[in-house]
């Protein structure tokens, strides 16, 4: 079984999922000698009348893993913290007509400072978490690794956070393979061995998003409109679509138009229209540069102009890039190959080889070949 070498034992408060990941960290913390507790985050309030929050089974699961651990579990409600500093932000970015994504947040105004700051309140020396990614110190300076399981790293949601933070954490299933992890956990008797990981929304657990939104957002449906202007069909609110989304648009046969079909790319807030091109691969896809928000940097920032990769997206592979900053100040990544569906309200994350540097929040993006012929900017 893998475990963690730490120079000496020390009191480490894992946060506790109820999932296998948090429950096999815990595990190897425990094995290595040191004094582990759990505690089991909620963040959400579950007065909405909805089946889909599983934080009641979510927190029975985490209970019976570390009884049979023997450790202790403490619980706290984050539900107001959760709600100013990361719920308050996705709805204002979906009203903006961007996609989110609350788990960089989260991870950042969470996970790693309201649980942190929760943690050394109740004595403890570091915290742990079951995300796959690894931290090391080399030349004296702090560095966010990728996990070795190329399928399961989670460096992308954690590049926002920074290292000082980071350095205060361990991540005990690093260096592990997500098959391996399962294996450890049947091993170890825990029942939760098989259970299927979350997919859901940061700490909101799965259910129907465009129905959870609506709650939320007002939806004014508009006209859903062809790269070539023709009116196809009828939306059912901005909010509710992202780039490169294929399912949901509910465009039937055209006349005239082959059987392709429709993808989302691009909205057009202004006429609030929904715009969409048939077939994956169309131009209008595809973009060779975006413009971010300035970077959260896990150490010191690279100086400019920056070659290194880029991903714009949670499990893509790397892709090269150059970050530099345009006469207006903006911050710009140039992309050697095209990038499918790139996503304002996401992140991309900036890579030199296994270290994770940073990222930003994507704002805007475009062609090259418009820059040209339009003389215009993101």
């Amino acid at each position: 079984m893998a475990k963690p070498a730490p120079a000496a034992a020390s009191r480490i408060i894992v946060g506790m999922s109820g999932g296998v990941d948090s429950s096999v960290a815990a595990l190897l913390l425990r094995d290595a000698g040191h004094r582990v507790e759990g505690l089991f985050m909620k963040n959400w309030e579950e007065d909405d009348g909805t089946e889909y929050c599983t934080a009641r089974e979510d927190l029975a699961d985490a209970q019976r893993v570390c009884d049979r651990l023997g450790v202790p579990l403490h619980t706290a409600n984050f539900a107001a913290e959760y709600w100013d500093n990361v719920f308050e932000q996705f709805l204002a970015e979906y009203r903006a007509g961007r996609t989110p994504n609350p788990d960089v947040l989260c991870n950042r105004e969470i996970k790693f400072k309201v649980f942190l700051e929760y943690a050394r309140l109740l004595g403890a020396e570091r915290i742990a978490t079951g995300h796959y990614a690894r931290t090391r110190v080399r030349d004296g300076r702090f560095q966010l690794l990728r996990g070795v399981d190329p399928g399961k790293d989670q460096s992308y949601f954690l590049h926002a956070v920074p290292g000082a933070q980071l350095s205060q954490a361990l991540f005990p299933l690093g260096d592990l393979q997500k098959e391996d992890v399962r294996q450890i956990a049947a091993r170890a008797g825990f029942h939760n061995h098989a259970k299927k990981d979350s997919t859901g929304i940061c700490f909101i657990g799965e259910r129907r998003f465009r129905d959870f939104l609506a709650t939320y957002i007002h939806s004014r449906p508009g006209p859903i409109v062809s790269v070539e202007g023709v009116t196809l069909a009828e939306h059912h609110g901005l909010a509710h679509y992202t780039q490169g989304q294929r399912q949901g648009l509910g465009i039937g046969g055209i006349r005239g138009a082959d059987e392709a079909p429709w993808y989302v790319v691009d909205k057009d807030l202004a006429r609030n229209a929904l715009i969409v091109a048939q077939g994956p691969d169309h131009p209008a896809l595809h973009h060779d540069w975006l413009v971010c928000e300035e970077p959260s940097w896990v150490d010191e920032a690279p100086a400019l102009p920056w070659r290194g990769s880029a991903r714009i997206r949670y499990r893509q592979h790397d892709q090269a890039c150059r970050l530099s900053r345009r006469a207006d100040g903006a911050l710009l990544v140039s992309f050697e190959q095209p990038q499918r569906a790139i996503t304002p309200g996401q992140s991309v994350c900036f890579y030199h080889g296994e270290v994770c540097l940073g990222g930003a929040v994507i704002s805007s993006r475009g062609r090259y070949a418009a820059i040209t012929s339009t003389r215009s900017a993101a």
